[in-house]
C-alpha cells in the first residue's frame, strides 16, 4: 500500500448505528497506515459527530436526503480524485455507485451491507424500498467488491440478488479497539452500577422493533419475581413510548431505566452482571463482541444475523429464540447463579474481532 493516497467514506450521516461507528473506527485505523481519508456525509449531523478522528476531514454535502447528495458526491469525485471509496448502508451504497459512474471516476468502489436483506425488506413501509433488492442485483455487479458483515448477511445477499459469490466478500466488523478498553475504565457512569449494589443487567441498542426489547423487559419481570436485580437498556429511538408503557404495566418503574443515547456504552458493560442482545434481526451483532471484550457475559437472541457466528454456537453464551422471553429469563437466572464463563476466554473470543483483522481485508479488497 502506498502512502498519501485519498480514501473516501461515504455515509448519510453520523446518527448513532453500529454501521456509522464502524465507519469511524476504520476511518482511524486508515488513517494511522498513512492514507488521506475523507468523511463524506450527506448531511453532517448526529452524535457520533465528536467521535470523528482528528486526522480525518469532514466533507458535509449538506443533503436533506441521500438521494439529494447525488450531485454534490459526483462532485466532490471529480474534483479530488480519491483512489478509492468505501460506502455503507444500502441506499447509501446506491447513490456511491451512480456517482461513481456518472462522475466517470477512476477510484475502486467497495460497498458494505451491514443489514439482512430480505427482513428489512419485510419490514419496510416505503413503497420504494422494495426496488432496493432490483437495484442492487443490478448496480453491485460494478463494485470491486461487496463486503457483508457476516455469513449469514453474505447469504441472504446472494439469495435475495444472485449476485455472484466471487463478488461478495465476508468481513466481520472491527469492534474491540484499545480505545473500547480505554473507555471502559471511566468512572461508573449509573449509580445503580456502584458497588453493594443489585447486579444489572444491559441491553444497548436504539430503541427499534428490530431490537425487540419488549422481550427483553419481560424477560428481566420474570428473573424479578425470583431475585432482586436491575435492567438498563441505553439507547434512543421511536419505541420509547411502547417501553416505557409496558414498563409501567409490568410495574418496573423502580427498577427499569432507559438513559437514552449515551457516548460511552462501555463503562456501563464493564459493570454489568450480564448483556442481553434481545433482537429480532441483526447484521452483526456489534455490541455483544463490546460486552464480551470487557469480560462481561453474554446472552442472545438466535436471529439472523450475526449472533451464532459470534458465539459459535452456544459456546460463548446462551442463544435463546426470537422473542422467547421465557428462555431469555431462564439463561439471565443461570448466569447470575454464577454459571458463567471466566471473562479471559470472554474477551479472547471477542479479540477475533479486532481492528487490524479488518483493515487488511478492507485494505485488499480497496486495491489498496
Amino acid at each position: 500500500m502506498k502512502k498519501n493516497k485519498r480514501l473516501a467514506l461515504f455515509l448519510p450521516s453520523l446518527h448513532g448505528g453500529g454501521a456509522e461507528r464502524i465507519m469511524l473506527t476504520l476511518a482511524g485505523g486508515f488513517t494511522e497506515r498513512g492514507l488521506r481519508v475523507d468523511l463524506i456525509l450527506a448531511n453532517a449531523e448526529g452524535p457520533y459527530l465528536s467521535q470523528v478522528p482528528e486526522a480525518v476531514r469532514v466533507v458535509n454535502l449538506e443533503a436533506s436526503r441521500v438521494i439529494k447528495s447525488l450531485s454534490g458526491l459526483m462532485r466532490y469525485l471529480r474534483r479530488e480524485r480519491p483512489h478509492a471509496l468505501l460506502s455503507a448502508l444500502d441506499h447509501a451504497n446506491l447513490i456511491a455507485l451512480l456517482a461513481k459512474w456518472l462522475a466517470s471516476s477512476k477510484a475502486s468502489c467497495v460497498v458494505s451491507v451491514h443489514s439482512t436483506l430480505s427482513i428489512e425488506q419485510r419490514h419496510a413501509r416505503a413503497w420504494r424500498a422494495r426496488l432496493i433488492p432490483w437495484l442492487i442485483s443490478r448496480c453491485y455487479p460494478r463494485t470491486n467488491k461487496v463486503v457483508a458483515v457476516s455469513r449469514g448477511v453474505a447469504e441472504d445477499l446472494l439469495h435475495m440478488t444472485g449476485l455472484a459469490p466471487e463478488k461478495v466478500q465476508v468481513i466481520h466488523n472491527p469492534v474491540v479497539t484499545p480505545d473500547l478498553l480505554v473507555q471502559a475504565q471511566a468512572p461508573i457512569p449509573h449509580v445503580w452500577l456502584g458497588a453493594e449494589q443489585p447486579p444489572v443487567i444491559l441491553g444497548v441498542g436504539r430503541l427499534t422493533g428490530a431490537k425487540d426489547f419488549p422481550t427483553l423487559i419481560r424477560a428481566f419481570a420474570q428473573v424479578r419475581e425470583q431475585r432482586l436485580a436491575r435492567l438498563i437498556i441505553l439507547g434512543e429511538g421511536e419505541e420509547r413510548p411502547k417501553l416505557e408503557a409496558l414498563i409501567r404495566t409490568l410495574n418496573l418503574q423502580d427498577e427499569v431505566a432507559l438513559p437514552g443515547f449515551v457516548q460511552n456504552p462501555y463503562a456501563y458493560m464493564s459493570r454489568a452482571a450480564v448483556f442481553v442482545l434481545s433482537s429480532a434481526w441483526e447484521g452483526f451483532g456489534n455490541v455483544l463482541v463490546e460486552a464480551m471484550a470487557v469480560g462481561t457475559p453474554v446472552i442472545a437472541t438466535n436471529c439472523p444475523s450475526g449472533p451464532n457466528e459470534i458465539l459459535c454456537g452456544e459456546t460463548y453464551g446462551p442463544l435463546a429464540q426470537v422473542g422467547d422471553d421465557a428462555s431469555m429469563a431462564e439463561a439471565i437466572a443461570h448466569i447470575l447463579a454464577g454459571r458463567r464463563l471466566p471473562a479471559s476466554v470472554l474477551k479472547a473470543r471477542a479479540a477475533d474481532f479486532g481492528l487490524e483483522r479488518a483493515l487488511i481485508a478492507y485494505l485488499e479488497a480497496l486495491n489498496l
